[in-house]
């Protein structure tokens, strides 16, 4: 009688042969409503639609996207993006904004994370500063989706590794809140913090129930 350690590479091997089936099996999962139902007043502040051109969304490689300007006596005050993938595949994942931001001129001054209150939370998301000459702004952003909000970057990965595998499924969304920073950092993290509580719960409603 063989020894089961003499079975082992081919158990693991037909194992990995049955995770990659399963991973190239995912399947787009979608919206259980629009992004844009999402509420466009909030606060006080009046949400105004942006654009997104085609050739910007086939980049980012997002289906479907909700992009307002929120204003306040007319004046634009911050920003709310959720942009929305209904699988991730090889050059069609999410774009971290501290790749994306860099790259339209704005440069990191500090990065941390924030704890917010919430329905089902609390939740941790990034906290980011950053700056372009003058002008600062702060940026709250995270991922959501298959069930959770998640900051991490490393375990947002692992996370999709482990749901392909599991469950087939990779959809997910990216949050992201720009506040430009006019008066004190204090102010525009009570801001983003009250935004980011009053935004995920709705965003659930929208996205895909999971499992």
């Amino acid at each position: 009688m063989r020894p089961f350690g003499s079975f082992f590479p081919a158990l693991l091997f037909a194992g990995g042969v049955a995770l990659l089936a399963r991973v190239h099996a995912q399947q787009d999962t979608p919206l259980r409503g629009a992004l844009t139902a999402l509420p466009d007043t909030m606060l006080g502040y009046r949400g105004v639609d942006l654009t997104i051109s085609p050739e910007e969304q086939r980049v980012a490689g997002v289906s479907s996207y909700s992009f307002r300007a929120f204003t306040l006596d007319s004046l634009v005050r911050f920003s709310v993006y959720v942009g929305y993938y209904p699988s991730q595949t090889q050059g069609r994942t999410i774009h971290s904004p501290k790749n994306c931001l860099p790259g339209a001129g704005w440069e990191p001054v500090s990065a941390g994370n924030r704890l917010v209150e919430s329905a089902g939370g609390p939740f941790r998301v990034n906290r980011y500063v950053i700056a372009k000459g003058p002008a600062s702004a702060l940026v709250y952003y995270w991922y959501q989706g298959r069930g959770r909000v998640a900051w991490d970057e490393f375990r947002v990965k692992l996370n999709l590794l482990t749901d392909k595998a599991r469950s087939g499924r990779s959809e997910e969304a990216l949050v992201r809140i720009l506040i430009p920073i006019t008066g004190t950092e204090a102010e525009a993290d009570s801001l983003a913090s009250q935004m980011a509580t009053r935004l995920i719960p709705p965003i659930f409603e929208i996205l895909p129930a999971y499992p």
